[in-house]
């Protein structure tokens, strides 16, 4: 078998891949029925070491899709270089697969979102500073990649169908590990931002630039700082996630298991 997931998992190809947030990890099991394989052992692989991430791969029919379950990722404020946290998506690709759904945990800005629930990524806003395709090109793809419709309009219709009360947002996506300051907030919020967050903007570009579609849900967990009475913490961001599960669960069958049809 070619590629270090078919080597990794026995499987030769896949058809969709899913990237779980911070908190959503236990979904993977449930999601595929498969056993783990750790990322350290996957060739190429970078490892996670942050709380909430399990660090392993899923193999499995998602509603008849074979898919392919990252449970766990890396950020950029774990040291990473952009090719690291974009990595699991090329390994992704080539292994076959054509649809990418990265999901997140994020902050709610617009205070009408609902915590608890998962919201549909429209567009985002890159404030990482950082870029996947900067420095020589490697001919993948085009030199200038055209953003302009970076999240699927056909995957978001899809995952609507499936959960008809949904809402949509710009995801902002900021290197972390701080949360924001509530000036930084208000800002985000005069630049258009509905949800902020530390990941999935780099590995969108990289799944475009390789021509994947891409489907991005985040999962509110919080209101942003100055917006909530408490203070933000990490552990409330992981249980917040756990508690969506369910509604998560059968958006994500939904979505992938339409894939097949």
């Amino acid at each position: 078998m070619s590629g270090a997931i078919a080597r990794a998992t026995g499987v030769e190809s896949h058809r969709a891949a899913l990237v779980l947030g911070s908190g959503l990890s236990g979904l993977a099991r449930s999601l595929t029925g498969g056993e783990p394989v750790p990322f350290g052992a996957i060739e190429g692989m970078p490892t996670s070491t942050v709380q909430g991430h399990e660090g392993a791969v899923y193999s499995g029919d998602v509603g008849g899709t074979r898919t392919l379950v990252f449970a766990g990722r890396v950020h950029l404020y774990e040291g990473r270089a952009p090719g690291e946290v974009v990595r699991p998506v090329e390994l992704a690709i080539e292994a076959g697969c054509d649809t990418i759904v990265l999901t997140n945990a994020a902050g709610a800005i617009d205070d009408s979102l609902e915590i608890g629930a998962p919201c549909l990524v429209s567009d985002h806003l890159n404030l990482t500073g950082r870029n996947p395709l900067r420095g020589p090109h490697d001919g993948r793809g085009p030199r200038f990649l055209d953003l302009s419709e970076t999240y699927d309009a056909e995957l978001r219709a899809r995952a609507r169908a499936v959960d008809p009360a949904l809402h949509e947002g710009v995801y902002a996506g900021l290197p972390g590990p701080t949360y924001e300051t509530p000036a930084e907030v208000r800002m985000l919020a005069a630049l258009g931002a509905d949800l902020v967050g530390m990941s999935t903007v780099l590995e969108a570009i990289m799944a475009r630039y390789l021509g994947a579609r891409v489907l991005g849900i985040s999962v509110v967990t919080n209101l942003a700082a100055g917006l909530g009475a408490e203070p933000l913490s990490h552990d409330e961001v992981a249980d917040a996630g756990r508690r969506a599960a369910a509604r998560l669960e059968a958006l994500l069958r939904g979505v992938l298991g339409g894939l097949s049809r």
